[in-house]
């Protein structure tokens, strides 16, 4: 199994949940280039992790961190925040 094959190739934004634990869920995300993940926020903690390509993190906080494969940033609960890809990217989303 790949990720990628969870996503249609042309959708620009697409969220596909992967694993459902007791706990805890994991989802693939895919962005396309350009795409942003608008402003949201999350009630729990979150880990984001860069699989491949690159995207670039903002927070409400005034932090821009940037994600290339094998990155990851820890989200924070009540902090609006945003993802916006510089190229085409695959993540996944812990929470």
């Amino acid at each position: 199994m790949n990720i990628k094959a969870l996503h249609p190739a042309d959708k620009s934004l697409s969220a596909v949940p992967l694993f459902k634990g007791s706990e805890a869920n994991t989802f693939s995300i895919q962005l396309l280039k350009d795409e942003i993940l608008k402003e949201h926020i999350t009630k729990v903690p979150a880990l984001l992790i860069c699989l491949e390509g690159e995207v670039l993190f903002d927070n409400e906080k005034g932090e821009h961190i940037p994600l290339k494969q094998g990155d990851y940033v820890l989200i924070e609960p009540m902090v609006k925040h945003k993802v916006s890809a510089t190229s085409n990217a695959q993540l996944l989303l812990m929470k």
